[in-house]
């Protein structure tokens, strides 16, 4: 069965959270935001500022939408989890408890250029997927049953 997607991200700062969650309706969703290691610069200061600047559990879909789509950054650590917003927002540490929760859908991206998106609906999943090829992304694979060696679903 396929669980997700794996591919490596171009070393430049832009838009890329929202380039690659283009297929999902991201303010349809409450989002758990595991405090990030993600940067914008200020245009007038030319300074860093955080662009998750705390850990949130149940961030609304329309912030992070116009956080990731109105601003140019670059991440290092990135994870984000989508639930829907009548259910409660948890931070689901393995698959397993994906499984069993109401999650449907987690990005992780470690060290500015590895991404892994799951997603429990496998028609989004295969637009992640085509997203992702025509984004120009490199090593984009599904992550199966059989080659998925994640053990815990963070990435701290």
């Amino acid at each position: 069965m396929k669980r997700g997607i794996t591919f490596k991200l171009p070393h430049q700062d832009g838009h890329f959270l929202a380039d690659m969650l283009k297929p999902v309706d991201v303010a349809a969703y409450h989002w758990y935001n595991g405090g990030e290691e993600a940067y914008y610069v200020e245009r007038k200061d030319n300074e860093d500022h955080s662009l998750f600047p705390e850990q949130v559990f149940g961030m609304d879909g329309a912030e992070l939408k116009e956080i990731i789509g109105n601003n140019d950054y670059y991440a290092f650590f990135v994870d984000l989890k989508a639930f829907p917003k009548d259910k409660e927002v948890v931070d689901v540490r393995t698959y397993e408890e994906y499984m069993d929760s109401d999650c449907l859908l987690v990005l992780l991206l470690a060290d500015s250029e590895y991404v892994t998106i799951y997603c429990k609906d496998q028609a989004k999943l295969k637009a992640l997927y085509d997203n992702a090829i025509s984004q120009g992304y490199n090593k984009v694979e599904y992550v199966t049953d059989d080659n998925d060696a994640r053990t815990g679903l963070s990435v701290w």
